[in-house]
């Protein structure tokens, strides 16, 4: 449930919803964090969805919680990740890139 998940008016502003597919396109994403991005390697969760408690604080590219994002993994909505290890998942910059450019 997108709505659950913070697809939201609070977090992605007006929300924007497609007639075919009724699902909101987010139209809120750090898009000024693409400057900030490599041209290539991985991001780690906390590098894309942020960490509030870290020291310093990261934050978000992309402002939804750890159940949404992997919730949007597996929907397809977001980029699938690489697996290192057992213990170690990541992102490839150029996908989380082309999610920012979509948006």
């Amino acid at each position: 449930d997108d709505a659950a998940c913070g697809f939201s008016d609070s977090v992605f502003g007006q929300a924007d919803y497609r007639k075919k597919e009724d699902a909101p396109v987010l139209t809120w994403i750090r898009t000024d964090a693409m400057n900030q991005l490599p041209e290539t390697g991985f991001l780690r969760l906390p590098q894309i969805i942020g960490d509030p408690k870290a020291e310093p604080p990261i934050p978000p590219i992309i402002p939804v919680k750890k159940s949404c994002w992997w919730d949007g993994v597996k929907s397809g909505r977001f980029p699938k990740p690489v697996k290192f290890g057992p213990r170690v998942t990541a992102w490839r910059v150029e996908d989380i890139r082309a999610l920012i450019a979509s948006a």
